[in-house]
């Protein structure tokens, strides 16, 4: 795991920090922003309208993350019942996080090519901006998955009929348990679910 990194490559490991600090950041203000902009003000009462990493960053989610692989951050809060437009407001919030992912990427990508031509492959900062794609990609594709609560069951919820009122609230409350033994298996089984996934995006970017 990435905390292995802290008294073999130092260098590396603070680049992976600062990566995973900067995707995890990007990721929940963009929720909260885009709550703000349809009219809830809650992220913003609370002090998460900002790009300060101590307002998303959740301490012990951090922790976790470096030294198994997953974690997560400050959930971004917001009132369903204050946004604009309401039907589909839950779902631009949810999504406004990977969104912000994936415009990283795009950038980031941009910027490796710019860059790493003329400061060459090993440069610190093409190192960076490699760690930045691929922990942006990650986080871009672990929230679209559709159980809760990542991002992606807000859309699976809206997509799926009335007919269905009974699997939704069946999932949304076991969702984070089915998780839960999703990464246990994930992690000690070796089954590589996630690793799968990820793959597919990887792909997708042109990574692999």
């Amino acid at each position: 795991m990435i905390i292995s990194l802290l008294f073999s490559e130092p260098t590396l490991f603070f680049l992976w920090l600062l990566a995973i600090v900067y995707g995890i950041t990007v990721h929940e203000f963009s929720h909260v922003l885009a709550a703000y902009l349809q009219g809830d003000d809650t992220g913003r009462l609370m002090g998460r309208l900002t790009l300060n990493p101590a307002a998303h960053i959740e301490p012990f989610g951090m922790l976790l993350l470096l030294v198994v692989g997953f974690g997560w951050g400050r959930p971004a809060p917001f009132n369903p019942h204050n946004l604009k437009y309401r039907r589909w407001g839950e779902v631009a919030v949810a999504l406004a996080g990977p969104a912000s992912n994936l415009a990283s990427v795009a950038v980031f990508m941009v910027a490796v090519n710019i860059l790493a031509p003329v400061l060459g492959p090993f440069n610190l900062l093409i190192q960076l901006l490699g760690f930045l794609i691929l922990i942006n990609i990650v986080l871009l594709a672990f929230n679209l998955i559709p159980i809760p609560p990542l991002d992606g069951s807000t859309l699976l919820f809206e997509l799926l009929p009335d007919r269905y009122a009974r699997f939704k609230a069946m999932l949304a409350r076991n969702g984070p348990w089915i998780l839960l033994m999703l990464i246990f298996a994930d992690n000690f089984l070796g089954i590589n679910i996630f690793g799968r996934v990820f793959g597919v995006f990887f792909r997708l970017a042109g990574l692999v």
